[in-house]
């Protein structure tokens, strides 16, 4: 109203009465200012509630006393054709006495990916070297056959590759956006086409087509006959793009899958049909998505359950995508889920047992006790063997945990560097480093 004011008066009586009025709004806004919050400050500062704040992850260990029972049920092939990633308990230990190694050209970006070893369902190894030719080997790691099907640009980039099997076909994704199937007789290609984005996922194969995810958050449904795209779902995608390998799993005819800004998306593997998705970051998230990193989801008791490093474990209802519960535990390894119970290990080295229907944690135990500089050292991995549990470290070891009481029993070198998360395969346990394939039995 004053400007207003400012045309209706006079200018030799305007001067006088807006400056008087002013003087006086601004010492009555000054004093209801200073009365108002400092009373409010006295009675409400105590209670003020940061709702920015990040809650710290765990670093001390609770109910240590606590024994778990010996979990006698065991799976079968855990890593042979896992479309719910679920390896559970497994009938395997090791006093680790001798290692058998196969020597490959080393991988460049060995520490910044996450390579998997595969096995066929015929029983042998599948993986790849440096310079991207993709290798089978037998169960003792013994060379069947090598192919490379790259020129020698694409060499020079030193390619992540990703496997499945779909009949007697080898898939193979990469991050160089290539797609290819090969004979798994003989290894000879059969077809080879190029996207257009590179791949960035889990493998799983349906009937007569595969289902990968690339590095715009777009899951795409392939026939694995000749390569051709069949369906394909878009999700939000964030500017800069993680390096963390994307989860896939697969139960009936549902396909579930996280993207790298958390959204975890469920869609009738038939025809790419939205059947629901659920967010689990908020729309901060697209600020810092290069960072976010999740773990592999993983299908049990009709949920979905896998954490992250922004301290988070999430448990999701499969049918209808509704949150179950949360629970605070920083970790982008995947988690293991036998019978009622939860096995997850944080980034910071603590072993946690879960309570699988209420999310309560019933023992925090620290795995990481003899180490000294514990800061710089990361876990990469790990399995629950009969009664025990095996941690793969970033700097080459390898921890043996009594599951029962959460104790450290051994410590076994490995590598001088990272090593992947552990695999059995009958009766052996394989990992991998930079430069090689490690089995014992």
């Amino acid at each position: 109203m004053l400007v207003q004011k400012l045309n209706w008066k006079s200018k030799e009586g305007y001067d006088q009465i807006s400056v008087n009025k002013a003087i006086k709004y601004i010492i009555i806004l000054i004093f209801l200012s200073n009365c108002s919050f400092s009373k409010k400050d006295e009675v409400d500062n105590e209670k003020l509630i940061d709702i920015f704040k990040k809650n710290e992850p765990i670093e001390k260990e609770f109910n240590q006393q606590l024994k778990i029972k010996k979990l006698n049920t065991f799976k079968t092939k855990p890593f042979q054709k896992n479309n719910s990633n679920s390896n559970g308990n497994i009938n395997f230990d090791s006093n680790f006495d001798k290692f058998l190694t196969y020597k490959i050209n080393k991988i460049k970006k060995f520490d910044s990916n996450q390579p998997e070893l595969f096995f066929t369902e015929n029983e042998n190894v599948i993986f790849f070297n440096g310079k991207g030719s993709v290798i089978k080997l037998s169960e003792d790691l013994k060379k069947i056959w090598e192919i490379n099907n790259y020129n020698k640009k694409e060499k020079k980039l030193n390619p992540i590759l990703y496997f499945a099997q779909a009949d007697n076909r080898l898939i193979v994704n990469d991050n160089l956006s290539k797609m290819y199937s090969i004979d798994l007789n003989d290894g000879k290609v059969i077809w080879s086409k190029y996207s257009s984005s590179s791949f960035n996922s889990d493998i799983k194969v349906y009937k007569d087509k595969f289902l990968t995810i690339d590095f715009d958050n777009i899951i795409r449904a392939i026939s694995t006959k000749d390569g051709k795209e069949l369906w394909n779902f878009k999700t939000d995608n964030s500017f800069i793009k993680s390096q963390k390998k994307l989860s896939i799993i697969l139960k009936d005819e549902i396909v579930f899958f996280i993207n790298n800004l958390g959204d975890v998306t469920a869609l009738d593997v038939n025809n790419g049909s939205l059947v629901w998705q659920t967010p689990t970051q908020s729309s901060l998230i697209y600020q810092d998505a290069f960072s976010l990193e999740n773990s592999d989801l993983v299908f049990e008791n009709n949920t979905i359950y896998f954490s992250n490093n922004k301290n988070e474990f999430f448990a999701i209802d499969a049918r209808t995508g509704i949150i179950k519960w949360t629970q605070s535990i920083n970790s982008s390894l995947r988690p293991t889920i036998i019978e009622s119970l939860i096995f997850t290990v944080s980034n910071e080295g603590y072993l946690f047992v879960i309570d699988d229907r209420t999310g309560n944690i019933l023992r925090i135990t620290d795995i990481l006790t003899n180490f000294k500089n514990r800061r710089d050292i990361k876990p990469t991995g790990f399995i629950h063997g009969k009664y025990k549990l095996f941690v793969s470290l970033n700097n080459g070891r390898l921890l043996t945990i009594n599951s029962i009481t959460g104790l450290q029993e051994k410590i076994t070198k490995i590598h001088g560097s990272k090593i992947s998360r552990p695999y059995v395969f009958k009766s052996s346990m394989y990992l991998i480093k930079d430069n090689a394939i490690a089995r014992t039995k």
